[in-house]
């Protein structure tokens, strides 16, 4: 067994940490913002301080593959989830009304999932760390350097632990870096002497208005969660303890839209969308809340075959982060981290072949859910742009978009659909089923459009 230091007290950094623990590893834990978990999910959501989160009281969802992961791994982290309020979601309770065939088929459990608003979900998680045998806690310390030993590859720079704003050194056999989007990975490798690892980094080019809600009973969901309508897009969330989220997001370029952060635009602009409108029937309990100027970012740490370090690992999205508003953060988040404790069980004693197998096995199993969903946001917002400018959109011809757009006919395509959008299955994996592929090029479906206001209507409403 080593002992292992994860820099980041997050969902993932926590979660990946309780998993090292409980395979006999010491683990400490460094979390820079302030010490102090809240005593109750109540308290997590009022007052929880995570400025470290940027995203921390915008939309969250942990989808089936969270689930999935979490039964492998966590076995007792959806009943924990439970018990701090959050709630069962079923996306085959809300089939779209072009689909006859609602038999249930077998595996249709999979596809459900606990959810909740992140500050209570985080809440379960970081009890969870606290109560792990093997695995210490320190919030409230920071980072600073990280300390260079003895090299395990000629001419490439090892890790043998960080320095803390503590004044502490903390020693370790691998450093994990669970520090999410602001991890500042390449100053602190620089620092040290390592090569800056590989990085591509550009805004998400998306701006999100999100307000939250509280009911005696939540809504009914008669839509997709997550609804394109030209040059807007709806995403409606259950949250823990009778609470919901609406979001309206957009392109960071329309200015006409930033009048969202108006409540009153807000409400004209949800009314005015069938599907979603039942959405704000309940008692606010936040005004309108935006969020800017997200970074797509993606890092390798294997430059033509050379490690820029060994001895360290970066995890979730600290190693690549997209757009938030597809929800799959912490589900691909978890993935990864589900992937350092298999490659740590089997090379945490070789630095070398560790590095190499963690960069291959992230590239092949963790990897394709970023280019995908960067695929996927780059489309969308190509889209926006057209409508917004006046110009005609024709939407790319691929297997994915026919996929699309004959899933609302077919039960089939539909839970293959729900498998790609929760990342219980790659869209490459999916059309090489037997059977799949044909039903799509059979279909000739065009999907439906969702129902709402169209450009001239939406600044209509905001200038209202």
């Amino acid at each position: 067994m080593g002992s292992i230091v994860v820099c980041g007290g997050g969902v993932i950094g926590l979660s990946a940490a309780i998993m090292l623990a409980r395979d006999g590893h010491q683990v400490t834990v460094v979390e820079a913002d302030p010490p102090g978990v809240p005593a109750a999910p109540g308290e997590a959501w009022q007052s929880w301080q995570r400025k470290g989160v940027a995203q921390f009281r915008q939309p969250h969802n942990l989808f089936p593959r969270f689930r999935q992961v979490c039964g492998e791994e966590l076995p007792d982290m959806t009943g924990r989830l439970l018990a701090a309020g959050c709630v069962w979601w079923d996306l085959l309770a809300s089939l779209p009304p072009t689909l006859t065939d609602r038999q249930p088929r077998p595996g249709d459990d999979a596809l459900r999932f606990v959810t909740g608003r992140r500050p209570v979900v985080e809440y379960a998680v970081a009890v969870a760390a606290q109560e792990q045998p093997g695995l210490e806690i320190r919030r409230g310390v920071r980072v600073t350097e990280l300390v260079a030993g003895q090299p395990a590859i000629p001419g490439v720079r090892h890790v043998a632990g960080v320095r803390t704003s503590a004044g502490e050194e903390l020693r370790a056999d691998l450093v994990v870096d669970a520090m999410g989007r602001r991890s500042p990975a390449a100053e602190l490798l620089t620092a040290v002497g390592a090569r800056e690892p590989h990085s591509e980094a550009e805004d998400s080019g998306f701006v999100y208005y999100t307000r939250y809600f509280t009911g005696p009973s939540r809504p009914v969901q008669i839509g997709p969660p997550l609804v394109p309508l030209g040059t807007i897009s709806l995403l409606t969330l259950p949250g823990d303890n009778d609470t919901w989220s609406v979001t309206v997001f957009s392109a960071t370029g329309d200015a006409p839209l930033k009048a969202l952060r108006d409540t009153g635009c807000f409400t004209r602009v949800v009314k005015a969308c069938p599907l979603q409108a039942h959405w704000l029937d309940g008692q606010p309990i936040t005004d309108v809340l935006a969020m800017a100027g997200i970074l797509d970012r993606y890092r390798r740490f294997v430059i033509d075959g050379r490690p820029v370090v060994t001895g360290y690992a970066a995890v979730g999205d600290a190693w690549a982060c997209t757009n938030p508003s597809a929800g799959r953060g912490l589900s691909v988040g978890m993935v990864h981290a589900q992937l350092l404790r298999r490659v740590v069980r089997d090379h945490l004693g070789d630095p070398a072949g560790f590095v190499r197998v963690w960069d291959e096995s992230t590239d092949q199993h963790v990897a394709p859910f970023y280019w995908n969903q960067i695929s996927a946001d780059r489309a969308r917002l190509a889209e926006m742009t057209a409508l917004r400018e006046g110009r005609a959109w024709t939407p790319e011809d691929s297997t994915m978009s026919r996929l699309r757009a004959a899933a609302p006919y077919d039960a089939d395509l539909f839970r293959a659909l729900i498998e790609t959008i929760t990342c219980l299955a790659l869209p490459q994996e999916v059309i090489k089923r037997p059977g799949i592929r044909a039903k799509i090029e059979a279909s000739g479906r065009q999907a439906p459009p969702a129902p709402g206001p169209d450009r001239r209507q939406l600044l209509n409403l905001l200038a209202a």
